[in-house]
Order: C-alpha cells, then sequence, then structure tokens
C-alpha cells in the first residue's frame, strides 16, 4: 500500500528489480540498494537462496583464509624464522659451521641424525597415501635412512647397530614423530618440510665444512647423507616442493596447526644441539681429569698455540742450546792447538832447511 500511494517509491522499486543480479545478469556481482520506507539499506550480496548462500559463504571463508595465512610454505618460512635462528645459534651448531667439530663429535650428531630419519621415513610411508602428505611424497629423491646406513658402517663398522645409541633428546622428538604419524597424520608435512628443505639447503653448507674438517675422503664416504644422487638441482627441487606443499587442500585450523608443529620440530632439534653439546662438553671435562697436569695445562695454553712457544717450552730449548755453546768451545780449543802445532812444524822446517 505504501509503494503504490507514492509513484516515486513505485519507481524505485522497479529500479531495484532492474538492478537486482538475479533478474539482470549484467548486474551479478555488484552491490545494489534496496529501498526501505524511511531510510536506505546497501547490501554486500543480493540475496540468494539457502544453497547459493552457503556456497559464497564457505568460498569466501577459504579466500579470507587464504589472504590471512597465504601458501603454507610461505607461512611456514615466515613463522620459523625466530626458531630456525636459535637452532643455528647453539653452541654445537655454531662450532659445526666454523670447523671446529671433531671426528667423534660428528659420529655423535649423525648418530642422532639417523634415530630421527628413521622414525621420520617409517611414519612418511605409513601415511604416504593420506591426502594431506601425498603430494609430497618423494622417496627416492629424499629419503636419507639408506644413505645414513651407509655412514654409520663406515663410521662405526658392520656392528654400528649395536654401538650407536639414541640420546633422550633424541628420544623424544622419535617420539614425537611416531606421535604425530599415527594420531595427526595432517602434521607430518611439517616435519618432513623442516628436515628435507633444511638437508638440500644449510645441509650443503655443512656438507663442505665437514669434508674440509674431517678430511673425508674424496669418494664421498662418510657424506652419504648429504648426497642426493637423485636431485640434479637443488633450488628447482625446493621450488617443485613447495608448490606441491601448498597444492595440499586444507582448513585453517588444520593451516595454523602445521605451523605450530614447523615451530616444535625446530625446538626439537635444538634440544637435540643442546644435549650433544653437554655430551662433549662432558667427555672434554674427562679427558681433562685424565691427563697429567702439565700436559694438559699444555693442551689448554692458548699462550702456546697463538703468542709464540710456552714457558716450558724455552726452559726445553735452553737446555739443548748448553750442550751445543759447550761444543763449540771445545772445537774452538782444538783449532788452537791444531793452529799452533801447524806454525812448530813450519818453524821447525826452515830452522833444518837454513842449516
Amino acid at each position: 500500500t505504501l509503494f503504490r500511494s507514492s509513484p516515486e517509491r513505485l519507481r524505485g522499486r522497479q529500479s531495484d528489480f532492474l538492478r537486482h543480479p538475479e533478474t539482470n545478469p549484467r548486474e551479478r556481482g555488484k552491490p545494489y540498494k534496496i529501498r526501505v520506507v524511511g531510510r536506505i539499506e546497501t547490501r554486500d550480496r543480493p540475496r540468494l537462496s539457502t544453497k547459493r548462500y552457503r556456497d559464497s559463504m564457505a568460498s569466501e571463508q577459504r579466500q579470507s583464509s587464504t589472504s590471512v595465512l597465504g601458501d603454507l610454505s610461505e607461512a611456514l618460512k615466515e613463522v620459523s624464522k625466530e626458531v630456525h635462528q636459535q637452532a643455528e645459534d647453539t653452541t654445537f651448531m655454531r662450532n659445526f659451521q666454523k670447523g671446529l667439530i671433531s671426528l667423534d663429535e660428528f659420529k655423535m650428531v649423525m648418530s642422532s641424525i639417523y634415530f630421527i630419519y628413521e622414525a621420520l621415513e617409517e611414519e612418511i610411508e605409513r601415511n604416504k597415501d593420506h591426502p594431506a602428505f601425498a603430494p609430497v611424497y618423494f622417496p627416492s629423491e629424499l629419503h636419507r635412512k639408506v644413505a645414513l646406513e651407509q655412514d654409520m658402517e663406515y663410521f662405526f663398522g658392520p656392528q654400528w647397530r649395536d654401538i650407536i645409541h639414541c640420546p633422550v633428546a633424541t628420544q623424544q622428538y622419535v617420539a614425537r614423530l611416531h606421535h604425530v604419524g599415527q594420531r595427526e597424520p595432517e602434521l607430518l608435512v611439517a616435519h618432513s618440510y623442516t628436515r628435507y628443505l633444511g638437508d638440500l639447503s644449510g645441509g650443503q653448507v655443512l656438507k663442505k665444512v665437514a669434508n674440509k674438517t674431517l678430511e673425508l675422503p674424496a669418494s664421498g664416504e662418510g657424506m652419504a647423507f648429504y648426497t642426493f644422487d637423485r636431485v640434479s638441482s637443488a633450488t628447482k627441487f625446493k621450488q617443485l616442493y613447495r608448490s606441491r606443499m601448498n597444492s595440499i587442500e586444507m582448513s585453517n585450523s588444520i593451516k595454523t596447526r602445521i605451523l605450530e608443529e614447523a615451530k616444535k620440530a625446530f625446538l626439537l632439534n635444538v634440544a637435540v644441539f643442546e644435549e650433544l653439546q653437554e655430551m662433549v662438553d662432558s667427555q672434554a671435562q674427562k679427558i681433562g681429569r685424565l691427563l697429567p697436569e702439565n700436559h694438559a695445562s699444555r693442551k689448554r695454553s692458548p699462550v702456546a698455540t697463538l703468542n709464540g712457544p710456552s714457558m716450558t717450552a724455552s726452559r726445553h730449548e735452553n737446555t739443548q742450546e748448553a750442550p751445543r755453546k759447550t761444543t763449540t768451545t771445545t772445537d774452538i780449543a782444538l783449532l788452537r792447538w791444531i793452529l799452533v802445532a801447524g806454525f812448530a812444524m813450519m818453524a821447525l822446517a826452515v830452522c833444518v832447511y837454513a842449516m
């Protein structure tokens, strides 16, 4: 009745009808105005059927999720920056990067890495067909267990399984991998990303440091873990891996959990490195107690290595110089007697000749 009593309002109603996206295809996707008595209300979307409305809301929710978190690979890189740096700043890793690592220490870290990859790849095989992991399943290109077994045999011999042991922090890492693989497989991609892409990046730097510091064979023995024979270009493969990871369909809540799990993975690595450093320090203290005091002091003295020989070395050199001086004095006296005897014989010969 209100619209009929006012021609102006009737024209406005007809205009709304023409501009409605469901009645005029040209207007689809555009906001429109609905005239209401006494005010003008603007809606962002047309009135749709229940199904179309729910589909539209679900689409917008997915778009909103993508805009907030972005691609999974970029989000992982961003949220893990701090904990990644924390792992690199551990004493053990700083010494490794500087080349301050012994063969025994290298064998220790490689043993821990073996247990980690044994658990990781067991769970990967369990979940290789899971939709949240299948796109990043690259066994021939990435899996490291077989390579690590070769390295273990090179360093420890055929009975290496009976020699190596799994430290506490490494056991906790292994337990977390089994938990994720068996109960939360949608999070397994976080551990795979953390380990394998790290091996293709910073791991190659550590390979060069280890080769130079430990003087390992040029044939590559002991370095199988760091060698990816099936990856011709690490850069291109990492791009492929990230694109596959971004293609995994997941909700916003699962993506958030994956990001949190990636941070946990780095923190587990930090705990492993810190425990390894404690083991190194403990062994160094034991060796220091077993060595004689004067020998240990020479080993630890920075003066002897940086600023020249130590006091003990100087005294040793002085004791060696004393016999040299005595020997030189005896030689000079002998030479003098020879010269005197020679002159005497020459004088005697002259006298005989004159007679």
